[in-house]
């Protein structure tokens, strides 16, 4: 794929460069699969594949952080005091999104908003968004009960699959009785109850 500059101004192999520099072999293989799904249900919903291409390389990006440098994020951003009180699941997204934006300079805001949203969903997605959410959960290294059903509704129902998720991830949750960020409780009464 060729970066033709509107969303990041490199090109995709300094992108790539600067992910792997940023986390394990292990992380980066998983990006590169959300990568090709995300670049794949773009291509079905009619999104640019630059974009979707982007934000897949950058939603990790910060996965791997000290829990010092996100609290030193969140402290200079003046980020939701509330973030403190939670861990890396959370944080990786929300404030990993200002490190995207002050580290490697992408300022698109459907970009970053896909970052911050991607582990915790909101009640509105954009659908760069909703791939981003879902290219995470569905990449090709994924094996959970239920993940060739919720791989065919991504490109079949892209809203219904971000429901799928959520309300699976919520009772995962639930059942591990670990808290839950109220975030994704706003997501799964917006993407996933009977209306």
């Amino acid at each position: 794929m060729i970066y033709r500059g509107r969303y990041y101004n490199g090109s995709r192999a300094s992108l790539v460069a600067a992910a792997q520099a940023a986390m394990s072999d292990y992380r980066f293989q998983h990006v590169l699969r959300v990568e090709e799904m995300a670049v794949r249900l773009a291509d079905k919903w009619g999104v640019d594949a630059e974009l979707a291409s982007v934000a897949a390389l950058t939603h990790d990006y910060a996965k791997e952080r000290s829990d010092a440098d996100f609290l030193a994020k969140i402290a200079e951003k003046q980020l939701d005091p509330d973030l403190v009180n939670w861990g890396n699941n959370v944080w990786h997204g929300i404030v990993g999104a200002e490190m995207v934006k002050d580290e490697l300079g992408i300022q698109n805001e459907d970009i970053l908003t896909a970052i911050r949203q991607h582990t915790t969903g909101a009640p509105y997605m954009t659908t760069l968004s909703q791939i981003i959410y879902m290219a995470d959960y569905i990449e090709a290294g994924r094996d959970f009960p239920g993940v060739e059903e919720v791989r065919a509704l991504a490109f079949d129902d892209l809203a219904a699959s971000v429901g799928w998720q959520t309300g699976h991830t919520l009772a995962y949750l639930i059942e591990k009785r670990v808290p839950v960020y109220p975030g994704t409780l706003l997501t799964y009464n917006a993407w996933s109850v009977e209306k």
